[in-house]
């Protein structure tokens, strides 16, 4: 159902299809299904695709076990990911584990829920009899793009158009974009930042007009951005899957309790999170760590949202974000389904750029989500604690996931076992990462990731050294304003080879 209109009902497949409702709202599950412990005791000897299966099976009614078994393991499969856990977790100190959810095709974490979409949108399109061809829009902070597009590359009966902040992403993550190869795929960088090409995106998804032009030729639109339920549902497995591995690895025993600290910027992560949780997966605390764009560290801590603010641009960009779309599906699920507040909240968000929660609402928010947030200086001196102290080296945004849970844990004297869900490889943020850990470059870009092999004798994923020899494609720069022009213009018949 609709975060808008709670009694808008359709069926998972079209909830897929659709991607945003009509309304503006997102869409939620009517229910979420209980996970026993019986279930989670199960699962503890599968592999991830069997765990995948078994979780995504419990929303998606209408799909059947072999469908989804099949796209697992298309999704999961080796060739794609570099590891064979898919999302391996590793001790590193004490009681404090990192969840590596960049080892797919793109380095980043958004291939755990973008490698499974084109199997659920395809799948359901041909549950809706939908002969139109799906354009799927997608606004980026760095990593969405790449990931949905190589998930999206030639599918068939899709188009996928990618808008990013042309200053606001990494010169890697640019270039895995703008390189891109596939028929169906075209790329806009945009003057302005995420939540310009986002509130672009949004604002095409609600005009009805524009809308119905598009399907009068044939295309109808949908989306790869996490505010598609197809998108959020995969991104619940790896946090049962790494509770799974914790307890099978005798780091914990079934039932215990575990915080979770993820690096935050549309919500739509922490959210699979707090769907879990409610799942019955034992979390205890989920810690919302923010770069120096602190707009939800202040939301959970006051209850008060507030977008007119400094935007910074940071050393972990895909967390540049002043609007977190997904927190709308929170806001509907802990006021029981209240559409008639979430429609007021969201009124006063787009009139005002701030809303105001209700005293109860923020008090359940509080009741499971902690916040905190650290600058571009503390999440480099949490890259050379953990690379100098545990030998373990990560991106700019899981070190903003370590350096909060680090305050959470001072503050609240709270040390029970930690998940830092670690998002992108290091190899994507080199500049960032090799400044923190006090290595001159005498490179830049993409020739950076080739001498950071050499200076640290590591091997970087192939998707990100193989960059230094793909031509790049797209080199259009456009205006918020000149998005529905662009979708317009891109959406004619797809012409073989182009």
């Amino acid at each position: 159902m609709s975060t808008r209109c709670k009694t808008l009902r359709l069926l998972p497949e079209e909830a897929i299809v659709r991607g945003l409702s009509h309304d503006g709202g997102l869409f939620v599950p009517e229910m979420i299904p209980n996970l026993r412990r019986v279930s989670l005791e199960s699962m503890v000897e599968m592999s991830y695709q069997q765990r995948a299966v078994y979780v995504m099976s419990r929303f998606l009614e209408t799909f059947t076990t072999a469908e989804l078994s099949d796209f697992a393991t298309k999704a999961y499969s080796r060739e794609k990911f570099d590891d064979a856990a898919i999302a391996p977790v590793r001790k590193v100190g004490n009681c404090t584990y990192f969840l590596e959810l960049w080892h797919g095709p793109t380095s980043a974490f958004k291939d755990m829920a973008l490698q499974m979409l084109p199997h659920l949108l395809t799948a359901s399109l041909q549950k809706t009899g939908q002969k139109s061809t799906v354009c799927i829009l997608v606004a980026t902070s760095g990593d969405t793009g790449k990931a949905a597009l190589e998930g999206f590359c030639n599918v068939p009966q899709t188009r996928i158009i990618v808008f990013y902040p042309k200053t606001g992403v990494s010169e890697v993550q640019e270039l895995q974009m703008v390189t891109q190869r596939g028929r169906n795929v075209g790329v806009f960088g945009v003057r302005g930042n995420f939540d310009d090409a986002q509130d672009g995106v949004k604002r095409i998804f609600s005009d009805e007009q524009f809308r119905e032009a598009l399907e009068s030729r044939g295309y109808i639109l949908s989306s790869a951005n996490s505010i598609n339920w197809g998108r959020a549902l995969p991104q619940i497995v790896y946090y049962i899957s790494a509770y799974c591995d914790l307890v099978h690895g005798g780091h914990i025993n079934m039932g215990d309790e575990v915080n979770v600290a993820v690096p935050t910027g549309n919500f739509g992560n922490i959210l699979a999170a707090w769907y879990a949780k409610q799942m019955g997966l034992p979390i205890k605390r989920l810690v919302c760590a923010s770069n120096s764009n602190n707009v939800l560290t202040e939301f959970i801590r006051t209850g008060t949202y507030n977008k007119n603010r400094r935007f910074y641009t940071t050393t972990s960009p895909s967390m540049d974000i002043l609007i977190s779309s997904n927190l709308e599906r929170l806001l509907f699920e802990l006021t029981d389904h209240n559409d008639d507040e979430v429609k007021e909240y969201m009124r006063e968000l787009a009139a005002s750029g701030k809303y105001t929660v209700m005293p109860s609402l923020r008090r359940k928010i509080q009741e499971c989500f902690s916040a905190e947030f650290c600058d571009d200086a503390e999440a480099a001196a949490a890259i050379q604690y953990l690379y100098r102290n545990q030998n373990y080296l990560t991106d700019t945004h899981t070190a903003v996931a370590f350096c909060c849970l680090q305050k959470y844990r001072s503050e609240s004297g709270d040390d029970t076992p930690s998940i830092v869900v670690s998002t992108a490889s290091p190899f994507k943020f080199c500049s960032s990462v090799l400044d923190a850990i006090g290595i001159q470059s005498s490179f830049s870009g993409v020739e950076m990731i080739s001498e950071m092999e050499q200076m640290l004798n590591m091997k970087a994923p192939k998707g990100l050294s193989d960059l230094k020899d793909a031509p790049v494609r797209f080199k259009w720069v456009i205006g918020k304003e000149n998005m529905p022009e662009v979708v317009d213009r891109m959406l004619k018949p797809i012409k073989t080879g182009v």
